[in-house]
């Protein structure tokens, strides 16, 4: 069986884009250079890189690892028989479309086999774009995985998840969230019976935090509240399964070791977690809705400045003070894609039908925005300070168009009169009076 490291504790090391150090074991870290002849503890020197090596310094993404024994050390891979549920990309449609939760399945479900494909928009093969997944589990993953398409950004709705990777541990909750960098190894363990949520599959440039501009120095995501883990290592000769993700087919091998192996390491290419509470939300103390881009958590640039492959925006608990504004979100045309989820609560731009665990696709220049009810409300509604509470929605936006899968189009939970919440708009034009 496995052995834990003497660390074998959660811990983690605070701020977002450091060159962060770790060890499980007192002098584990080589000093003065990353590959000597001789490693401490008889360990193997491996790199682990995120970008290409002729990056910018500012954009290098790399760790050195220090490990029981290399990565290379594998059979080869087979092409397993149990591929990700979602099947391929459906017909194209400009629709706008709404998800109920999927349900929790009865049968044992880890989450490689819970993972659902809902959207895409670029193939895998391809240096950019984004794919989105759901995912239900009842059960932890026996085996270990590692995703060649793509860093991985876990959204929780329900249920409480342990994430055992190379470099250490990271436990997460609803109301938190995690990302997983391209191609490290990670198991997903069930702290609670069932869990169920989001995940955003990222095919472009790294994630990272949005610049700040005219907001100056200060708001949105602070650095210092990413938690990224301390090392931890397991020990041991033990049957394990290997599952790769490689242009999005699933790929199996077996070896006689746990990867999980990894006893020290330093660099920036890590896995880490933020808790969405602690984001200081922006909003205007005067007039108008202002721009969806303040809630802006994280985004995953492209080479036009400010045309996001990614962007991961939350919508939080705020006050809402705006003085003679219609307060929801306007109607409005986009240019980017929106696929919006809800952890939990409600939305303030839907009465009801958009519930925590569903989702919603409105596409590229799709008219949409606050259902009949909500309007007619926000606009009849004596204006004064008010919180919008116990609520959290979010949206994985993108610059390129979203398609669904052929499962999403077809599944049960699609709602067939999403339309609807709009149909009640009454005509309240008075070109006699205004």
């Amino acid at each position: 069986m496995n052995v834990d490291s003497p660390s074998s504790g959660l811990g983690y090391q605070s701020g977002f884009g450091n060159e962060f150090s770790s060890e499980a074991l007192p002098g584990a870290l080589p000093e003065g250079q990353n590959s000597p002849q001789k490693a401490p503890y008889g360990l193997y020197a491996e790199l682990f890189s995120g970008t290409a090596f002729t990056m910018a310094r500012s954009e290098a993404r790399r760790t050195w690892m220090y490990r029981i024994q290399p990565s290379a050390r594998h059979p080869a891979f087979v092409k397993l028989e149990r591929q990700l549920a979602g099947g391929p990309l459906g017909p194209v449609t400009p629709n706008r479309l709404r998800w109920n939760p999927l349900p929790i399945p009865a049968e044992a479900t880890d989450f490689i086999d819970g993972l659902v494909g809902m959207v895409a928009n670029s193939g895998l093969d391809k240096p950019s774009g984004i794919s989105i997944y759901h995912y239900c589990a009842t059960t932890s993953m026996q085996r270990v995985f590692f995703n060649a398409d793509g860093e991985l950004l876990l959204v929780p709705e329900q249920g409480r998840l342990r994430i055992c990777t190379e470099l250490g541990r990271l436990d997460l909750e609803p109301l938190e969230i995690a990302v997983i960098p391209r191609g490290l190894k990670f198991r997903v363990e069930l702290i609670d019976s069932q869990a169920r949520g989001y995940v955003a599959e990222n095919h472009g440039a790294p994630l990272r935090l949005p610049d700040l501009g005219p907001i100056g120095s200060n708001g949105l995501a602070n650095p210092r509240d990413f938690l990224t883990p301390v090392a931890h290592y397991e020990d041991g000769q033990r049957p394990t399964p290997l599952v790769q993700k490689f242009l999005g087919e699933l790929w199996g091998c077996e070896l006689d070791h746990s990867p999980l192996n990894v006893v020290a390491w330093h660099g920036n290419n890590v896995p880490y977690k933020y808790d969405l509470r602690r984001f200081n939300t922006i909003g205007t103390v005067s007039f108008d809705h202002p721009d969806p881009s303040i809630f802006t958590v994280l985004t995953s640039p492209t080479s036009v400045p400010g045309l996001a492959n990614l962007d991961f925006v939350i919508f939080p608990p705020r006050w809402m003070v705006a003085e003679n504004t219609f307060r929801p979100p306007w109607f409005h045309r986009n240019l980017m894609n929106e696929y919006m989820g809800l952890i939990q609560g409600n939305y303030d731009a839907k009465a009801e039908g958009f519930l925590p665990g569903g989702a919603s696709l409105h596409s590229c220049m799709s008219a949409h925005g606050p259902d009949g009810e909500t309007c007619t409300k926000a606009i009849a509604a004596e204006l004064q300070p008010s919180k919008i509470d116990n609520t959290m929605a979010f949206m994985f936006e993108t610059s390129q168009v979203l398609r669904p899968s052929r499962f999403a189009l077809e599944c049960p939970q699609l709602q067939s009169n999403y339309d609807a919440c709009w149909a009640t708009l009454p005509v309240t034009f008075t070109p006699n009076r205004r």
